[in-house]
């Protein structure tokens, strides 16, 4: 018994690639501490200071990730590449980080233009200069991140990429608190503790690790492109269907107050709860799937694909559950008295989360068969889905946000699987290198949500 107990443990871990846990870890300490960011900045500032800061969170987290995070896939995949195959990747990072120079340019100057001095500066910063600027500033030092995070994972070095993921949110954390406790309400202030923490830890992580930049061939455009544009696309609509709730909150005419809108702010986060139980869950079950499809073990690739959705579904359910009984005195005991949202709000807010991770599941599977297309089409699709429900239904705001939130995560996790299910159907490409590249790609990548 004993010996066959000993040849499951090692069945089990097997699968796992390199790295599995460490990055998981770093995973758990970045969820758990941004919601330490938000109870603070909660408790410190105003409601309309609150929402202003979250208008710039939300503003951070759809365009940061939406770009940068496919130039630090591609970076991987072609360092990932290179090293296989023996040769230095410095070239490589050299010609990103020129790409990475030129699109954090293009996007500050985009999105200064269309905060600074507009009615959005009033509408979403609540007229604050600073918390605009922040914008600006982050998408510099989220570049500087994500092409440190795409050296480290394609040169297998998953301790220090780990390490750049925990860091931002102790740093960020850790900056807040401080703020906190020396009384500070200005909301520039907590904006440069979102801003600023990604190249402090990019710097942390890199000032401990060497070779990275070895010498080899020259780099051209197109080692660089492959799916890029799939993945910027692809990206940037998978953040905005997950924010829609924050967008439509902010952007919706009505007549809620800055108090309501913050509140209903506070509880949104309170219901993603899931997605950060989902993030533990991802980085040790959705590494062992891009595997399976790097191995073109096919049938192996749908079984644990059905496993891997039932844990999701588990997820989704307990925090469906649990936001409708334990929810409100949970928001409460976390953000204070000033937190008052109620059951069934939280309830659907978390039933909304749960249908988005599962979307997000079986967008990682299409990419992982190189459908990045595929995946494409299903987040506009759950995004169109999202504005028709949000233009049908007449309920009070925070009800019809809730409700199109639903009805546009589940029409984009109704779309992965139909188009899943064809791919799988018809069979995956003939190129295995390619897709066992495009496996060890995505094996290490957090989502970001």
């Amino acid at each position: 018994m004993a010996q066959r107990t000993q040849r499951l443990i090692e069945a089990a871990r097997r699968p796992l690639p390199e790295g599995t846990f460490v990055v998981g870890a770093g995973l758990l300490i970045a969820g758990v501490s941004a919601y330490g960011f938000q109870i603070l900045t909660f408790r410190a500032l105003s409601h309309s200071d609150y929402t202003a800061v979250n208008g710039l969170w939300v503003l951070v987290f759809i365009l940061a990730p939406g770009f940068f995070l496919p130039l630090e896939q591609e970076v991987g995949r072609a360092l990932a590449d290179r090293r296989a195959r023996g040769i230095g990747g410095g070239p490589v990072v050299k010609r990103a980080a020129f790409a990475g120079l030129v699109l954090s340019v293009a996007l500050g100057v985009v999105t200064g233009a269309a905060v600074l001095g507009t009615p959005v500066l009033d509408d979403v910063f609540e007229g604050s200069t600073g918390l605009a600027s922040c914008v600006v500033i982050a998408m510099f030092t989220f570049c500087v991140q994500h092409l440190a995070r795409g050296t480290l994972s394609g040169n297998a070095r998953f301790g220090s990429y780990s390490l750049i993921i925990g860091a931002e949110g102790v740093l960020r954390f850790g900056a807040c608190a401080a703020l906190f406790a020396a009384g500070v309400e200005k909301p520039a202030y907590y904006g440069l503790c979102l801003a600023l923490p990604p190249a402090f830890a990019a710097a942390i992580a890199l000032s401990r690790e060497h070779g990275l930049l070895a010498p080899g061939p020259a780099a051209p455009w197109n080692e660089l492109s492959t799916n890029l544009g799939y993945l910027f696309f692809g990206s940037v609509s998978a953040q905005v269907l997950g924010y829609a709730p924050f967008l439509s909150a902010y952007i919706l005419p009505t007549d809620v107050t800055d108090k309501q809108i913050g509140r209903f702010v506070a509880g949104l986060f309170l219901a993603r709860i899931p997605i950060l139980l989902f993030q533990a869950v991802q980085a040790s079950l959705l590494p062992k799937l891009a595997s399976l499809a790097g191995a073109g073990r096919h049938d192996d690739f749908r079984t644990g694909l059905k496993k891997l959705i039932l844990v999701v579904a588990g997820i989704g359910a307990v925090g469906v559950l649990a936001g409708g009984s334990l929810g409100p005195p949970v928001g409460e005991f976390l953000f204070g008295k000033k937190f008052d949202l109620g059951n069934i709000d939280l309830a659907l807010l978390a039933a909304g989360s749960g249908l988005f991770i599962l979307a997000l599941t079986l967008a990682q599977a299409l990419i992982a068969l190189m459908g990045h297309s595929r995946a494409l089409l299903a987040w506009l699709v759950g995004i169109a889905a999202l504005a028709a429900a949000t233009a049908i239904i007449e309920n009070p705001l925070f009800r019809r946000v809730e409700i199109a939130f639903i009805v546009g995560s589940a029409a984009a996790a109704a779309s992965m699987w139909v188009l899943l299910a064809a791919r799988l159907k018809a069979g995956v490409p003939d190129d295995d290198a390619a897709l066992a590249r495009l496996a060890e790609q995505i094996e290490h990548e957090p989502l970001e949500i």
